[in-house]
């Protein structure tokens, strides 16, 4: 079974930063890039901590512009989607919010607060017909739900909400606080900490759910689309896990796990190629040697997953 083993416990979001979580029949969760590769201007997961930062203390200049950075590495975020159009909603910018609200419900179409948001924003600029839809929507979801699911509560106040806007036309109206996208620091380690222990039961459906969890607090961290990428794998999603991968590359171009596993998915898929191009670009990024090119090489030359 595979196990997921850690170079330094994440007991706070620095350490998060800095700890790579390794798997064992994979090593090196860490990033490296080759010397050709270029980076991201920004580190999103900061960004999107300052971000967060910002908008608690009500700087919504502040909170855009770091927004703004996060999307510029990952723009089809949902989350970081969701809370631009926060900062531009208190900065009265109601059209900006709007096409950010939109892009969150593309990305995420069961992320309740950016329905809400959207719906009310709509109220807002006198597009009752798409508010209409949103409260639809939310209320398909509602049903759906039947009281039990984890999102019940949010659903609920998210129907609520919006029914009131519709009913009155309110003024400008921002929610500041909205709960799980203002996960801690902590909480979003713990998140993090449990998905780990999920993949290593084999739990990767509930690994998942934690990963989520830890997104909201840390954004496009490329360790959590890694993992991400790599529970999908397992579950035999293979072009969602080829996206997290992606996405990954794009928050930290030559993120070594990503390589490692997105060439292990080639391979399971048939491409040699493909994986023998991802183990070209761990080789040249890892000068010294490292443990994610050698364990890709016995993907490669094994033609599947090696033996133990």
């Amino acid at each position: 079974m595979t196990r997921l083993r850690f170079s330094a416990l994440l007991a706070a979001s620095a350490a998060f930063a800095a700890a790579a979580p390794l798997l064992a029949d994979a090593p090196g969760g860490g990033g490296g890039s080759a010397p050709s590769m270029s980076t991201p201007q920004y580190d999103a997961a900061a960004e999107y901590r300052k971000g967060i930062e910002a908008l608690q203390a009500n700087q919504y200049a502040e909170a855009k512009k770091a927004f703004d950075h996060v999307l510029s590495v990952a723009p089809s975020d949902a989350n970081s989607n969701y809370l631009a159009g926060l900062a531009a909603a208190g900065l009265g910018d109601l059209k900006g919010a709007r096409a950010h609200y939109e892009k969150a419900v593309r990305a995420d179409r069961e992320l309740v607060q950016a329905h809400r948001e959207l719906g009310i924003t709509y109220t807002k600029l006198g597009d009752k017909p798409k508010a209409q839809a949103e409260l639809d929507r939310l209320t398909a979801m509602q049903q759906k739900c039947n009281a039990t699911c984890a999102k019940a509560a949010d659903i609920g106040a998210a129907v609520q909400a919006l029914t009131a806007a519709l009913a009155s036309a309110p003024s400008a109206r921002l929610e500041t606080r909205p709960g799980l996208l203002f996960a801690s620091a902590a909480g979003g380690d713990r998140a993090y900490l449990d998905a780990v222990s999920l993949i290593n039961d084999g739990r990767y459906e509930a690994a998942l759910a934690s990963l989520e969890a830890a997104r909201t607090a840390f954004g496009p961290h490329p360790d959590i689309l890694t993992y991400m990428g790599y529970a999908n794998r397992k579950l035999g999603r293979y072009d969602v896990a080829e996206r997290y991968y992606k996405a990954a590359f794009a928050a930290s171009p030559g993120h070594r796990a990503a390589s490692e596993y997105y060439g292990e998915l080639l391979v399971e898929r048939g491409d040699k190629a493909g994986a023998e191009r991802m183990l070209a670009s761990l080789e040249t990024g890892c000068t010294f040697g490292c443990a994610e090119a050698d364990e890709l090489r016995r993907w490669v030359e094994a033609g599947h997953a090696p033996a133990r």
